[in-house]
């Protein structure tokens, strides 16, 4: 097959155009032939590297994908609950399906208790094992989802990871009520544009701070009801104060990190910050006295589970949430992708054409 591949850490010159053999289906996976993948931080990441990443080279990069499925397992004896998990009913070879990147291992107590993203053997597709820039992969079986006929394959391979991402940690875990108001921290990425769907899904009223007209128009197009533009607005605080009655938020939506002291300074007291990434860095000083003081609770999380797949993915396919699209590019050209999202200047998600 063909695939993108990679054998040292670095930039996008690293990313190499190239063959590498058909993979084959361990037990309990399908293999599925892709369509469409789709770019994630994360894959600048692993390209990148990390103290303490490992990786089997050649490495294919990518968590998102879309595409057909080719072969399914037999199984010898009845599947455990925890190989089933979400498997579709009527999944067939044939089948159009969308990838969940969340990789549990289906048999530790975490996932046999619906919780595959706490679990112990947990793997996330594209980072620690070969990913979607390629034309086939084979994931466990349970991690597909059935795709309405003619629903768009790009549109799927973009949403898998940013929906379930948001879903989680706006709904499992961060309990998003109709009529809270939730502040999003950036306008055009690809977790910052689904949670803006899904809390207005929900009922909130959002404000998005951002940087940009065209960043900014985005959002206000998935629904955004308060703009605040960070270039025009250093201390944006105030003005999602201004904007709030001096009242403050109920949530943060914060995946940058760096801007955790404005975040927690938006929160009414009893508030609470939902972070699930650190964009602009992993350290930074927060002043505890807002933390104590306004008894703010910082929910962290990371992916979703089977469950939380199957409702936001039952969402997007039915149209009820949109999904904000840039570019795409052929397979071949990967690197031009990359780069495109390394400089930022993209609005919704890359996708790649296989």
């Amino acid at each position: 097959m063909k695939a993108i591949l990679f054998q040292m850490h670095g930039g996008a010159e690293v990313l190499q155009f190239g063959d590498f053999p058909d993979p084959k289906p361990a037990a309990g996976q399908a293999l599925v032939k892709l369509r469409a993948a789709a770019l994630n931080r994360m894959d600048l990441w692993v390209r990148n590297g990390w103290p303490g990443l490992k990786l089997e080279y050649p490495h294919i990069p990518g968590a998102d994908g879309a595409g057909d499925v080719v072969a399914l397992p037999s199984f010898s004896s009845t599947p455990s609950p925890g190989e089933m998990g979400g498997i579709e009913e009527g999944l067939r070879v044939g089948s159009r399906v969308v990838i969940n990147s969340n990789l549990g291992c289906g048999r530790c107590d975490y996932c046999l208790a619906g919780q595959d993203n706490l679990c112990r053997d947990w793997h996330l597709l594209g980072e620690t094992i070969r990913g979607t820039y390629a034309q086939y992969v084979t994931v466990p079986v349970r991690q597909l989802f059935r795709l309405p006929n003619g629903f768009d394959y790009r549109t799927a391979a973009a949403a898998g990871l940013v929906f379930h991402t948001a879903w989680h940690s706006l709904v499992t875990r961060g309990k998003l009520q109709p009529r809270e108001t939730v502040l999003v921290v950036g306008a055009s990425g690809g977790v910052n544009t689904a949670s803006i769907q899904i809390a207005k899904h929900i009922g909130a009223r959002v404000i998005v701070v951002g940087s940009g007209a065209q960043k900014l128009a985005l959002a206000e197009s998935l629904g955004a009801d308060i703009l605040i533009d960070r270039a025009q607005e250093e201390d944006w605080s105030k003005a999602v104060y201004r904007s709030t009655e001096k009242r403050g938020v109920d949530a943060v939506v914060d995946n940058v990190g760096t801007t955790f002291p404005l975040s927690l300074r938006c929160l009414r007291k009893g508030g609470r910050l939902l972070t699930v990434g650190n964009t602009g860095g992993p350290k930074f000083e927060i002043d505890n006295r807002f933390i104590f003081g306004k008894h703010l609770t910082i929910i962290g999380s990371t992916m979703g589970t089977l469950k939380d797949f199957a409702e936001v993915m039952g969402l997007v396919t039915s149209g009820k949430l949109k999904v904000a699209l840039d570019r795409s590019f052929p397979l071949a050209d990967a690197k031009s992708a990359q780069e495109r999202l390394e400089k930022g200047e993209q609005l919704g998600k890359i996708t790649l054409e296989i």
